[in-house]
């Protein structure tokens, strides 16, 4: 079997490990009044704030890595390509500026804007759709 026939198997697993974790996660929220406290502890007392939202934000990175990696090994390579940047990047490095710079879009909107993300989460998907068509 080629390697064009198997990447299916390895996508599958990978988002059904995904979906498997993440669930997993969402079973260790405490409940406050009989419902679900998404933003408390996942480990009361811990040295870190776990909450579900910090733990499903690693685990979706990973998720991106896993997915990566899947690629490769359907495409192996990574199209190494010269963008608006005028230096040579692969697929890895676009997924790395992409994150850094989602990052910096989620920092500045905390501090510009406020606390409700989801404008920021959608302007960093539009700005990774730029840097993996553009950079």
């Amino acid at each position: 079997m080629t390697t064009a026939r198997r990447w299916p198997i390895p996508l599958i697993a990978v988002l059904a490990a995904y979906l498997v974790l993440a669930a997993a996660l969402a079973s260790f929220v405490p409940l406050r009044d009989e419902a679900r406290d998404w933003g408390a502890p996942l480990i009361p007392g811990g040295w870190m704030a776990w909450t579900f939202p910090t733990a499903l934000f690693f685990l979706t990175i990973f998720l991106l890595l896993a997915l990566m990696a899947v690629w490769e090994y359907a495409s192996p390579g990574g199209n190494p390509r010269v963008g608006l940047l005028r230096f040579e990047t692969t697929r890895g490095d676009r997924l790395f500026l992409s994150l850094l710079g989602s990052a910096f879009i989620h920092l500045a909107w905390l501090g510009l804007v406020g606390s409700n993300l989801w404008w920021a989460l959608a302007l960093s998907v539009v700005y990774a759709i730029g840097v993996f068509r553009y950079v």
